[in-house]
């Protein structure tokens, strides 16, 4: 395992009295983060669900937004834009952007956990235009070109 990295947390005054984004357990890669608001949505529709903090991720992190599994099975709410980035030059609240994709309304109380949040680095490129590319035995095959 390496070391931690630390991300400052600032708490918005609509988030007071909520937990902060925490592991579930020693071997969770996520920490939970909850809602700040209480909405229904309804079957189709998608919201950004206000967290109640923003925080300070440092220069060559990124924090990205999966959803919950549990959500995503039991009743079909997931993250849009999944994974989503979070970078470390952003410092404006933490939204988590949801849709619900089951038949039902369903119901978002303040403190429920909606999403994972998961530090990674950032590996950034440079690009290199060039007039043409090595042939590999793919070849220029799209999507489901490799079988099923």
């Amino acid at each position: 395992m390496t070391a931690p990295i630390t991300i400052a947390l600032k708490r918005l005054p609509h988030g007071e009295g909520l937990p902060p984004p925490a592991y579930a357990t020693t071997g969770a890669a996520g920490m939970d983060v909850v809602s700040a608001e209480a909405t229904t949505l309804a079957p189709g529709a998608r919201a950004a669900i206000a967290t109640g903090f923003a925080i300070a991720i440092p220069t060559g992190y990124e924090v990205q937004v999966r959803p919950r599994s549990g959500l995503a099975l039991k009743y079909g709410v997931t993250c849009l834009n999944t994974p989503g980035t979070i970078d470390s030059d952003y410092r404006g609240e933490v939204k988590v952007i949801l849709i619900n994709l089951g038949t039902e309304p369903f119901e978002i109380a303040r403190g429920d956990r909606i999403a994972q949040l998961v530090p990674a680095p950032v590996q950034r490129a440079v690009l290199d235009v060039v007039e043409s590319l090595d042939d590999t035995p793919r070849g220029t095959g799209g999507f489901g070109s490799t079988g099923r």
